[in-house]
């Protein structure tokens, strides 16, 4: 991961989950935390605790992250932030809760005539399938359903990359109201994986099958002469079962709901 990467995903980051970013240049991110992001990234238990007894006016901290120092002039003090560092793995983590479910619009540009904009709601899970036997394969797909017009669009998370989004809907902009339901639209779009499963080439799984029996048979010439079959014989028959039988698992990673101007 190089540190231009980090730096646009911790802009990301910051901007999704409504922590004002106060100064961005070269290498450098000054962003004021959100009551949500203080409690989850700078360890304060006791002060959040205190404050939620006493009632005070909550005072979440700032942070200072170096991203690039070859970048960043000399005066810009902050923690540096680099692949493997304790900040930035704290930080991906925290995306398994954050991240599992968001709701965001794309970003319409103000201009002279100030006409309203309409925004289509978009359903869109990001789900990762996995082939297992004693080989594994894993594909990830993105998925979006216009919940108005029923579309189904494929990649739709590379779609998104190249849109501007935001966690709070754009001025002189309106959401319209969809016509299928957020729990209609994920049985469509499971359909959807189902079909894109059942059409695929499951070549692997006879493979597998076959590696499968061949180990079986192998197994069985060094018992055949045992007429009581000992307890290590069916652990290696359990064992040679867990190691080769074909699986499909289906895990959503993430999603949410994007209001997107409708081209």
């Amino acid at each position: 991961m190089q540190q231009q990467e980090i730096h646009n995903i911790l802009e990301r980051y910051f901007t999704a989950n409504e922590s004002t970013i106060l100064e961005n240049c070269s290498g450098y991110l000054h962003v004021q935390l959100s009551v949500d992001l203080d409690k989850l990234l700078m360890n304060r238990p006791f002060y959040w605790h205190y404050l939620e007894k006493t009632g005070g006016t909550p005072n979440p901290m700032q942070m200072s992250l170096i991203t690039n120092p070859n970048q960043c002039s000399e005066e810009k003090k902050g923690e540096q932030i680099h692949f493997g560092s304790p900040r930035l793995h704290q930080i991906l983590q925290s995306l398994k809760q954050l991240g599992t479910y968001i709701r965001l619009y794309e970003h319409i540009p103000k201009d002279d005539t100030f006409q309203s904009s309409a925004l289509h709601p978009w359903l869109c899970i990001n789900t990762k399938i996995s082939y297992q036997c004693d080989r594994k394969k894993d594909m990830i797909i993105s998925l979006g359903l216009n919940l108005i017009t029923g579309e189904i669009i494929h990649e739709f998370h590379n779609m998104l990359l190249r849109k501007t989004v935001t966690p709070k809907i754009p001025d002189f902009c309106f959401t319209l109201s969809p016509l299928i339901t957020p729990k209609s639209g994920l049985l469509r779009l499971e359909n959807v994986i189902r079909s894109l499963i059942a059409e695929d080439d499951h070549q692997w799984a006879e493979d597998a099958y076959n590696r499968w029996q061949q180990d079986l048979r192998l197994l069985e010439t060094f018992y055949e002469e045992t007429e009581e079959k000992p307890e290590s014989y069916h652990l290696e028959i359990e064992a040679l079962k867990d190691q080769y039988e074909p699986k499909i698992n289906v895990h959503i990673i993430n999603g949410g709901l994007f209001y997107l101007k409708n081209k």
